[in-house]
């Protein structure tokens, strides 16, 4: 049964009719090359004698590479493309494989530019490379590699083309640099320069991407086939085990290739045995999420008897990662609760009312734990506390609490933060505490005053018979800890953690408490830059240890370079600081892709901002075939549906997407900038991001945690701008925010 590989990405794609012949064309081809009707024929003149066409139908031609495996001699086929006829046939004549004598990566190479038929279906890539001119001229500064060393015999060493290594190793200005790497003859050519260029050592570049000399002939058929199995060969080059991955793949060439074409910083992370727990952090958009996808694919490949928990903070992200996994693995075990083989996908609340619901079945001693928040609870734990629980407590306990600290927000978050992951059940273990983390001073006295309005919501929740999330959680971890401690096993083998920054010190200790501690125990993505909902968290605070092993993922596969510059302007150049205390930098932070900038638009008047709004959709909606393809994104749920209305109203198909609304096709979504995290759009619309609108809520916490207040406005504005994959328009009426960089 012949083998097939992807090639490097068709551009432009194939349109709608012709995708679905060339995957039947494929498809065939796995089963059987020498199927009647395939055609599979050498070409005279052709640069590489490998080179085969095969015919899609009369019309449209596949060219492949065509190689035979030495131990086996199975047939194994490279697919370069589909194209018209006789472009088909210039192409082959100069398409060549070969892997590259230093680096040992498979690359195609073209001898020189095919004479087109026609000007749409050719690949848009230079069959003889050519890096453009240097935009900028002499600066004075010094080239930008020879900051770090790096000599033109290390890149020539390292693999890099003569010409392009001759360009870059003189430049000095940032953004020439980045138009040469983004003409690089080979994908791993460009990124490992981006890398060299951002400080990182020679030595780590070479290991990341698994650069070294081809051992063999760099023409053969099994240099090329031992070429595949490279990190930096697998970003332009795929083997498709499964026709429904093929088909994907074929059919939406740019959201499908995440599952098959993995950088080598992913590729790393997704692989690698880790001795103990992990942190993977990164930018928005780079790829933390098809980690763990891939990680959860492969530890359940490698023991379909694990236990492997796939979690996140919210259910849409959830409902995300499992409706991912089942593109990504359609095969892999699914398990349906915590703690059976397979993986289990769910949010970190899901597995705690679960492990609570289930508790008398499977020996969990829930009510034994209750002690950690003070005492018992009447009834199953499952009834959630309501907030005007807190109001009350405030009103009959907080008397002696100055005004701005008299506040649901700031008595609940110090809850959550400092009493119940301290497991404090009296004021003297209150008083006594450092209270790590926490933005307000607070006076002994005024520490006891806290005491009051949490003693007050104790007594009134269990008086109810309700928990908040946070108890649950913490009841749950501290539970587990017990039979943990009398030699049960834990729950599960392997954690992997989607958006973490996000979580609360008691889901984070729920966490710890599901896996013990060893082999690829637990593996946490987060991104300090996307933190909208929790305070900042210190996982070593809560003893789980991570210093020392963490990474972060710096290129950005969603978002267009001018799209992320602009968002990255959004966050203002203030530090972040990251679950291990030390500032998150935009160094090295880049994008793969290049698109229009973002367009902003401001108006007078609310009428006039709908109307724009409409117009805008109108556009978009012209351009592309499915309305779920856009995407609307406001900051409060009101704005939403007026404007939802309003739109319907004018004609467009728009759908406000809420809580108990599920997102689909037919409809342009609207949603707020916070359900909308974890998502990814084409176009995007931010629409109503006037001064009185964002930021929201810092007046409503005390002042000396307005600018944590203020940080978390400027990441979900961050968040709602890194959705857009290709465009990004922004809108507002009144006065522009203040978050909006500035573009002038």
């Amino acid at each position: 049964m012949p083998h097939v590989t992807l090639g490097p990405p068709q551009r432009p794609v194939l349109d709608g009719s012709v995708r679905g012949k060339a995957f039947t064309f494929l498809e065939k081809l796995r089963t059987d090359d020498t199927t009647s009707g395939l055609h599979i024929e050498p070409i005279t003149g052709t640069s590489d004698p490998r080179v085969r066409t095969g015919r899609v139908d009369q019309f449209w031609r596949a060219v492949l590479v065509k190689l035979t495996a030495s131990s086996s001699g199975e047939a194994h086929y490279i697919y370069l493309g589909t194209y018209p006829h006789d472009d088909a046939i210039a192409f082959a004549k100069k398409a060549r494989l070969q892997v590259n004598p230093a680096s040992g990566v498979l690359e195609l190479l073209r001898e020189q530019a095919p004479a087109p038929s026609s000007d749409s279906w050719l690949p848009d890539q230079p069959s003889d490379w050519s890096a453009p001119p240097s935009a900028s001229p002499a600066t004075g500064r010094p080239a930008i590699l020879a900051r770090y060393g790096i000599s033109r015999a290390d890149l020539l060493d390292l693999g890099i083309a003569e010409d392009l290594a001759d360009r870059v190793i003189t430049e000095a200005d940032e953004n020439a640099l980045a138009d040469l790497t983004d003409n690089a003859p080979a994908t791993w050519q460009g990124e490992a320069l981006l890398e060299l260029a951002a400080g990182t050592p020679l030595a780590e570049v070479r290991a990341l991407y698994d650069l070294r000399p081809s051992a063999g002939d760099p023409t053969s058929d099994q240099s090329v086939l031992e070429a595949l199995e490279r990190r930096a060969t697998r970003m332009e080059f795929a083997y498709v085990e499964d026709d429904a991955v093929l088909r994907d793949a074929i059919e939406d060439p740019d959201f499908g290739r995440w599952r098959l074409f993995l950088h080598p910083e992913q590729s790393r992370y997704a692989e690698q045995s880790m001795s103990g727990s992990f942190r993977l952090s990164g930018g928005a958009g780079t790829g933390k999420t098809v980690v763990l996808l891939h990680r959860a694919h492969r530890l359940a490949a490698s023991n379909p008897t694990a236990r492997i928990v796939l979690t996140t903070f919210n259910r849409t992200l959830a409902e995300t990662l499992r409706a991912q996994l089942a593109l990504l693995a359609p095969s892999a075990p699914i398990a349906t609760t915590p703690g059976e083989p397979g993986i289990y996908v769910g949010t970190v609340d899901a597995i705690t009312w679960h492990l609570v619901d289930s508790a008398a079945r499977i020996g969990l001693p829930v009510h034994a734990a209750l002690s950690v928040i003070g005492g018992p609870r009447q009834g199953s734990l499952l009834d959630t506390t309501k907030e005007q629980v807190w109001r009350a407590a405030l009103k009959e306990a907080g008397w002696e609490l100055p005004e701005s600290l008299r506040a649901v927000p700031f008595v609940s978050a110090e809850y959550a933060h400092v009493v119940l992951p301290g497991r404090m059940t009296t004021r003297d273990d209150y008083l006594r505490t450092n209270r790590e983390g926490r933005g307000v001073r607070l006076s002994r006295q005024h520490r006891s005053a806290v005491w009051d309005v949490i003693e007050a919501y104790r007594t009134r929740s269990a008086h109810a018979g309700t928990t908040d999330y946070d108890e649950r959680a913490l009841i749950v971890a501290s539970a587990l800890d017990m039979l943990a401690a009398n030699g049960r096993p834990r729950l599960a083998d392997h954690v992997l953690v989607d958006e973490a920054q996000d979580l609360s010190p008691s889901r984070l200790l729920l966490l710890r408490a599901l896996v013990a501690p060893g082999s690829n125990d637990l593996f946490v993505a987060e991104d300090s830059q996307q933190r909208i909902y929790s305070q900042h968290v210190v996982p070593s605070h809560l003893g789980i240890h991570l210093t020392g092993r963490s990474r972060r993922l710096t290129l950005n596969y969603r978002t267009t370079a001018q799209t992320l510059r602009y968002a990255v302007g959004v966050l203002g150049g203030e530090p972040m600081i990251d679950m291990e205390e030390t500032d998150t930098s935009s160094l090295g932070y880049r994008s793969s892709r290049v698109g229009p900038p973002p367009q902003e638009y401001g108006f007078d008047q609310p009428d006039e901002a709908y109307e724009a709004a409409a117009n805008i959709l109108r556009d978009w909606l012209g351009a592309d075939d499915d309305p779920s393809n856009l995407a609307v994104l406001i900051r409060n749920r009101q704005e939403g549906e007026n404007l939802s209305i309003d739109l319907v109203e004018r004609g467009l198909p728009a759908k406000y997407v809420g809580n108990r609304v599920a997102l689909g096709k037919g409809n342009v979504p609207v949603m707020t900038m916070h359900r909308a995290k974890g998502m990814e759009f084409r176009r995007v619309l931010l629409f109503g991001v006037s001064s009185d609108v964002m930021p929201a809520g810092v007046d409503k916490v005390p002042h000396d945690e307005r600018t944590e207040k203020l940080q978390q406005e400027r990441s979900l504005l961050y968040v709602a701008a890194t959705r857009a994959r290709d465009q990004l328009v922004i809108i507002w009426d009144g006065k522009k925010s203040e978050l909006l960089p500035n573009t002038e």
